[in-house]
């Protein structure tokens, strides 16, 4: 999996921790929802009117989208509905728009049915991979080694695979309190020949169109001079994501991204 891009100062959020109270016993789906709701005062739209707004989508899918599957990451997945409904505005019609298109796109990428064993030899490569530890914020990163990246070597639904597996396990192993994931792109060894736009336009449309918001920052690590006229070719594909790039030295990786304990292997020399 490979990336490329250059500098766009980022300021990131730090995430309010909440403080566990005493609760009355609630069912597991009403306990998430609620975890959620509490994550999103940000926006300006209370628990309740939340909680509304979310079962309004959930009647409207349920009535006009009767087909789409149900469970996590369906039809009928509230935390789910909020995070559409959230990255929309709340708006509920561009929420249903955008929500029943990404669960269509994950019946026909078969997202459930994409395993470890099944990525093993893309990810053998080593050229992407999710740390063991968080950063400083708590994310979960991943990181993308764009010199290892040779976009004939595989087929691209190979490396689309291995994306998509990377995003869910990240997300999976969000804490409670937290929303986003952190990339980093170590671009020490690129080249034109690891360059792939195609790939990297699969990769921002995924992100944008089907786990939007997820992503938090990107950080480009030691951009080289070859990778400027690349990063202007891929900033209209990357869309508001650019905001999000921050092109920054390895040693800033160290300083300000992670413990002693926490650094990744790759940035300890």
């Amino acid at each position: 999996m490979s990336l490329r891009l250059p500098p766009v100062p980022f300021h990131h959020r730090s995430a309010a921790q909440s403080t566990t109270a005493a609760k009355p016993q609630t069912s597991s789906s009403s306990r998430s929802f609620l975890k959620f709701s509490l994550r999103n005062c940000s926006s300006g739209t209370d628990a309740h009117t939340s909680r509304k707004l979310v079962m309004k989508v959930k009647e409207k899918l349920e009535k006009d989208y009767y087909s789409l599957p149900t469970g996590k990451n369906g039809r009928d997945d509230e935390e789910l509905i909020l995070w559409f409904l959230k990255d929309r505005r709340f708006s509920v019609d561009e929420a249903i728009s955008k929500l029943t298109k990404a669960i269509k796109w994950r019946q026909d990428f078969r997202v459930s049915e994409i395993t470890e064993e099944s990525v093993r030899k893309v990810a053998a490569t080593g050229k992407s991979y999710l740390h063991d530890s968080l950063d400083v914020n708590g994310r979960p990163v991943l990181i993308v080694d764009p010199s290892k990246h040779i976009p004939e070597m595989f087929e691209q639904a190979e490396d689309e695979r291995l994306c998509v597996f990377l995003l869910e396990k990240a997300l999976s192993r969000l804490p409670e309190g937290k929303e986003e994931i952190l990339g980093i792109f170590d671009l020490r060894g690129f080249s034109l020949k690891n360059s792939d736009l195609k790939f990297l336009t699969f990769l921002f449309d995924v992100l944008y169109y089907y786990y939007p918001s997820r992503l938090g920052q990107v950080l480009f690590v030691e951009a080289p001079f070859v990778f400027q006229p690349i990063w202007q070719l891929a900033k209209p594909l990357v869309k508001s994501y650019a905001s999000l790039v921050r092109f920054c030295s390895a040693d800033d990786v160290r300083k300000e991204y992670f413990t002693e304990s926490t650094l990744p292997e790759s940035f300890r020399h």
